[in-house]
């Protein structure tokens, strides 16, 4: 089972030989089997990587994630056929009926509500952390008054600062920023390697958005890295701090797994809810 994270931040090339992933400077040649890398994390424009270590990526469904010269997460690679029944489980997709995806996208909204809730009241915001678990339990199928966005409001105020909004340029958004996306790579993997397609989602439909299902099924992992982002101290590598998010170890269906491979679990439960139509299907992380 795959399970290493590989980031590469130096001027290098990368190419594939014999089933490895060859790493090379002027200096140094570094080989890694390509069966254990779960993720590639590009983190510097002066990598170049050849064709045909990207198709090897691609068939292997390695979830490749490429950053723009500040380092930041800014494209993906993603394979156009990792799964034999991709027609077939497209065609699914577009058959989820709406009272189903309502009521998924109810469960996910409730649980990230809860894991938001559980993360104010650790931090001795008892009141604040009370008033989001009553808006979790006000959530109806579809979420058609909000709950999520009134927890919003009240949860970033706490967890962070009085008057923190989502488009100051500051420490804590880029943290924010980099470990979500981080995060929603995975979520495209996992949703590309069960045949799905990631533009079509439950819940977000904006046409400028490829992702729409991946940002669905991340929702309720949100918490991960606003606890990261919180946590950081000023000689903080929240980058590094993000991508060790990864190799996490969680409990989901009462076993213990990283958090890659727990993120696959857990899409696999919520597809499983959407075709069968019980939204008590969806196994999520268990807090510890």
């Amino acid at each position: 089972m795959a399970f290493r994270t590989v980031i590469v931040d130096s001027h290098s090339k990368l190419e594939c030989s014999l089933n490895y992933l060859v790493f090379r400077t002027v200096d140094e040649t570094k080989r890694i089997l390509l069966d254990e890398v779960h993720t590639l994390i590009v983190q510097s424009t002066a990598v170049s990587i050849t064709s045909a270590l990207l198709a090897e990526l691609s068939r292997r469904n390695i979830k490749v994630v490429f950053c723009d010269e500040k380092s930041n997460p800014c494209s993906e690679l993603v394979p156009c056929h990792s799964n034999s029944r991709c027609s077939k489980k497209v065609l699914e997709q577009t058959r989820w009926d709406q009272e189903t995806k309502d009521n998924v996208w109810a469960a996910l909204v409730k649980r990230k509500i809860e894991n938001q809730a559980i993360l104010l009241s650790g931090k001795g915001f008892t009141q604040e952390g009370a008033d989001l678990v009553a808006f979790s339990k006000e959530v109806a199928p579809g979420d058609p008054t909000n709950r999520e966005g009134h927890a919003a409001k009240v949860y970033f105020n706490r967890v962070f600062y009085d008057g923190f909004t989502r488009d100051e340029e500051c420490p804590i958004n880029a943290c924010l920023n980099y470990g979500y996306t981080i995060i929603l790579s995975q979520f495209n993997r996992a949703v590309v390697a069960a045949g799905y397609i990631t533009q079509l989602g439950i819940h977000h439909k904006s046409e400028f958005n490829e992702f729409n299902l991946s940002c669905d099924l991340m929702e309720p992992f949100r918490y991960l890295v606003d606890e990261v982002a919180e946590s950081l101290k000023p000689d903080s590598d929240f980058k590094e701090l993000c991508v060790d998010l990864l190799g996490k170890e969680v409990v989901i269906n009462d076993s213990r797994q990283t958090l890659s491979n727990a993120i696959g679990i857990y899409c696999d439960s919520v597809f499983s809810a959407l075709q069968c139509g019980k939204a008590s299907n969806v196994k999520f992380l268990e807090r510890q």
